[in-house]
């Protein structure tokens, strides 16, 4: 069966300047949406309205019905942020034990890991603390994920690693992702979303970017 998460009538101002306008996204289980927008276009905002966690206009809906504060219902989305947010002290131990996920199959992945499983996260560098607390939420149980700059800090091995993970992991959720490192985000996805002027594209092509603004290609 394939679930919906669809967001619409989203309008956003900050101090009179129009941030987000009529925006409309639609996500599907099975499929990888990439989000494309200079930075201040407001990407983060939508995420961030979508989860509920930033109030203004809108509607969300899950197959059709209405979640004010989706964040409550982990069995329906996870969202990656753009900050690190699992706290410092928990270990790698505690924190696969709370998403129920095996370190093993990470480590297996990921094998720089192999001596880590005890470690606190704040212990670890910037890209190893992003590509755990990646994975934690690119594997949680939830229809949707939404992954914010989701390749920052990670090297083009730990890159290529995680584009094949996104691709396993879409055949049972649906994806949003975001991250300036464009052609990683193109390569990866199914639908893509360019967000220019407050307003919404959905491209027919890729040539759309270019002609959109977004690059030049």
């Amino acid at each position: 069966m394939i679930h919906t998460l669809e967001a619409d009538g989203i309008q956003l101002e900050f101090n009179g300047r129009k941030i987000l306008s009529s925006v409309y996204l639609k996500l599907e289980t099975g499929k990888i949406t990439a989000l494309l927008g200079r930075n201040g276009t407001g990407k983060t905002c939508l995420m961030n309205i979508i989860y509920g966690s930033m109030h203004c206009e809108k509607s969300v809906r899950f197959d059709g019905i209405s979640q004010k504060y989706p964040y409550q219902r982990t069995d329906l989305l996870h969202y990656l942020p753009q900050f690190n947010f699992i706290p410092q002290r928990f270990s790698l131990k505690k924190i696969f034990n709370d998403f129920e996920l095996e370190y093993g199959l990470f480590q297996q992945l990921f094998p720089e890991f192999s001596f880590k499983y005890t470690t606190a996260i704040g212990r670890l560098s910037g890209g190893e603390r992003r590509l755990v607390e990646l994975y934690v939420i690119l594997k949680s149980k939830s229809q949707f994920a939404m992954l914010d700059e989701l390749f920052t800090h990670l090297s083009p091995v730990q890159i290529e690693k995680v584009k094949e993970l996104l691709q396993e992991e879409k055949k049972d959720k649906g994806l949003l992702i975001t991250d300036h490192m464009y052609k990683q985000v193109v390569d990866s996805c199914n639908d893509l979303y360019v967000l220019v002027n407050g307003k919404i594209h959905l491209t027919k092509s890729i040539d759309d970017i270019e002609r959109l603004g977004y690059a030049r290609l």
